[in-house]
C-alpha cells in the first residue's frame, strides 16, 4: 500500500466526481445512447461528464451550453488534453434556457446533471416551457434534482429542492410526460433523475 495522501479529504472528492461522471455516461448508454444521436448537455461545465460523451458520439453530434464564460474556456482546455478538437463539439454560452438558437426537433439526449439542483422554480419551468421544442421524435430529457416529498425548500447551501409532484407537474404544463427513474435510483448517487419526454410522441429511438 502507498504512502498516504496528505490531502485525503480532496482526494476523496476528486475519486467521488470522477465515479459521478462515468456514472452518468455509463447509465445513458444503457439506455441506449448510440453515436448517432445528437445530445444537448445543458450545464456542461468544464466537460467532465461532456468529455466522454464527446468521444462516443459521432463528430459535431455533441452540444455543451453553461453560463459561465469561465467554464467554458475550461471546456477548451479539456478538448485539448483530451486530444478531442477533431470530434468538433458545440460549446456555447447562454443567457437564459429558452434554446432559441438551437433547431426544432433536433436532439435524441437532453441532459441536465446537478442544474435544477442551483437553479430556483423559474428557471426550471423556463427549462421546460422550451425543451420540448428541440427533442427529437422519440428522444428525451433526463435531469437530476434534490428530491424532497416535503414542501419545496432551498437549503442554506444555496441548493434546491423539489417534491417530485411538483416537477411533473411543471413538465405536463408544457406537454411533457415526466417519470421518475427507479433504476436510477438504485445507484450510488444522492440525486434523484426524472425523464421527460413529449406527451404525443409514439416513437421511441432512444432508451427503453
Amino acid at each position: 500500500m502507498g504512502a498516504a495522501d496528505p490531502s485525503g479529504e480532496h482526494g476523496n472528492v476528486v475519486h467521488r466526481t470522477q465515479f459521478d461522471h462515468l456514472l452518468q455516461f455509463d447509465y445513458l448508454l444503457t439506455h441506449g445512447l448510440r453515436p448517432e444521436h445528437h445530445v444537448l448537455e445543458i450545464g456542461c461545465g468544464n466537460l467532465r461528464a461532456g468529455r466522454l460523451l464527446i468521444d462516443h458520439l459521432d463528430t459535431g453530434h455533441y452540444y455543451g451550453i453553461d453560463i459561465s464564460p469561465a467554464m467554458l474556456l475550461g471546456a477548451q482546455g479539456t478538448l485539448v488534453r483530451e486530444g478531442l478538437q477533431s470530434k468538433l463539439p458545440h460549446l456555447v454560452l447562454v443567457g437564459d434556457l429558452t434554446f432559441g438558437f438551437l433547431p426544432e426537433g433536433y436532439f435524441d439526449v437532453v441532459h441536465a446533471h446537478s442544474v435544477f439542483s442551483h437553479s430556483p422554480r423559474q428557471v426550471v419551468e423556463q427549462c421546460l416551457a422550451h425543451v420540448g421544442r428541440v427533442l427529437a421524435p422519440g428522444g428525451f430529457f433526463d435531469f437530476t434534482f434534490n428530491r424532497t416529498e416535503g414542501r419545496g425548500l432551498r437549503a442554506p447551501h444555496e441548493d434546491f429542492s423539489y417534491r417530485t409532484r411538483t416537477l411533473a407537474g411543471l413538465a405536463a404544463r408544457h406537454g411533457l410526460k415526466a417519470r421518475l427513474m427507479d433504476d436510477w435510483a438504485r445507484l450510488p448517487h444522492r440525486q434523484s433523475k426524472i425523464r421527460a419526454t413529449l406527451m404525443s410522441d409514439r416513437a421511441r429511438t432512444v432508451g427503453p
